[in-house]
C-alpha cells in the first residue's frame, strides 16, 4: 500500500558530503512527520533527524550543525543533506514516515529498506 524508497547512500571520505532522498508512494492521504534513523553494526537504531513540518525539526546532538533535513510535501519526499561526514557516521540509514492512507483510520509508521553510508578515514 505504501512504499518508502531511499537513495543516495554510498562511500565517501571523511569530511565529504552525501545527500539522501526518500520518496513515499502509494495510497497516501496525508503525511505527518518524516525522518531518518541509522543503525551501525552492533548498535541500536537511533534517530538522526526528524521533520514535522517545513520548519519544525529535531536532530541528534551528534549531527547538529552538519546534517540538514528537509522535505517536499508535494512529492512526499524527505531529504538528508550530510556534510562534514565522520567515520562514526557509518551506518545503514533508514527513512521513516507517519502516513495516513485512504483506507486507514489513523497514522501508521512506515520504514524504508535502508541505504548504506560508509565514511572512510
Amino acid at each position: 500500500q505504501v512504499q518508502l524508497v531511499e537513495s543516495g547512500g554510498g562511500l565517501v571520505q571523511a569530511g565529504g558530503s552525501l545527500r539522501l532522498s526518500c520518496a513515499a508512494s502509494g495510497s497516501i492521504l496525508r503525511t505527518n512527520a518524516m525522518g531518518w534513523y541509522r543503525q551501525a553494526p552492533g548498535k541500536q537504531r537511533e534517530l538522526v533527524a526528524r521533520i514535522r513540518s517545513s520548519v519544525t525539526t529535531d536532530y541528534a546532538d551528534s549531527v547538529k550543525g552538519r546534517f540538514t533535513i528537509s522535505r517536499d510535501n508535494s512529492e512526499n519526499t524527505v531529504y538528508l543533506q550530510m556534510n562534514s561526514l565522520k567515520p562514526e557516521d557509518t551506518a545503514v540509514y533508514y527513512c521513516n514516515a507517519d502516513i495516513r492512507t485512504y483506507t486507514a483510520g489513523g497514522y501508521y509508521s512506515y520504514w524504508g529498506q535502508g541505504t548504506q553510508v560508509t565514511v572512510s578515514s
